[in-house]
């Protein structure tokens, strides 16, 4: 049943992304009826044989894993394995919108990045979040931080595993 709602989901992400953004996510390994349809897809086998293949390949001590599912261009559609929280960060022209697809851990949104430090012009990371709204996150969870908001992921167990898409010029 598990795996039935997460495919469930990861379709139900790839149909609200393509209604969305107006563009539909291709995959960046297309068979020639794929290459012809352009609409992308990754099957619950797929996204469950990466996952394997990402935590296996994991070193001990590496607290994030991110690999491109499907893609179209600049909008991606990632797995995303958290097992150390990262750093505060704001993406100032990226919409992120997420499902949690196991595991367990807390989003704080919103508020004001303290000590912010510009990585590049799509990342912005700081010491911590003042005055955030904080929630829990558990599978089935769906998340969407606009753009310039800030955000950061705890994590409340082994690992938290998103499906992650960034938005390029949503605001």
């Amino acid at each position: 049943m598990k795996t039935m709602a997460r495919a469930f989901a990861i379709c139900a992400t790839l149909l609200l992304l393509a209604v969305a953004s107006g563009v539909a996510p291709a995959s960046a390994q297309t068979s020639p009826a794929q290459a012809a349809d352009r609409s992308g897809f990754a099957s619950g086998a797929d996204v469950q044989a990466q996952l394997r293949q990402m935590l296996a390949e994991m070193k001990p001590d590496q607290g994030f894993m991110w690999r491109p599912l499907v893609r179209d261009g600049a909008t991606v559609a990632a797995i995303e394995i958290w097992k150390k929280p990262g750093r505060p960060a704001v993406h100032p022209a990226e919409a992120e919108y997420a499902i949690v697809l196991e595991g367990a851990g807390t989003l704080i949104s919103g508020g004001v990045m303290a000590d912010s430090n510009a990585k590049n012009a799509s990342l912005v990371e700081g010491s911590r979040i003042e005055g955030g709204a904080t929630r829990p996150l558990g599978p089935g969870d769906v998340i969407l931080i606009p753009a310039g908001v800030p955000h950061w992921f705890g994590i409340t167990g082994d690992r938290l595993i998103l499906l992650g898409i960034k938005l390029p010029g949503a605001k």
